[in-house]
């Protein structure tokens, strides 16, 4: 499971950087970087939500420990 979430951070991490060079800074909300900036924030939401994940997992296995 640890080694599925880092994976998926890395991934979400090299969409960010791609669809960051797919921005057009000077018309940021048309056509293609809109597209871009929609893809960045879920990137961002992935790498937030795996971030949970590990996290709770670990509390977890604490947990379990503790019994």
């Amino acid at each position: 499971m640890k080694l599925f979430t880092i994976l998926l951070s890395i991934i979400a991490l090299g969409l960010i950087i791609f669809n960051f060079t797919k921005v057009d800074f000077n018309a940021p909300f048309e056509d293609d970087s809109m597209i871009a900036l929609i893809t960045i924030v879920a990137s961002c939401c992935v790498i937030i939500m795996m971030a949970i994940l590990r996290t709770s997992k670990r509390i977890e296995q604490k947990v379990k420990q503790n019994k």
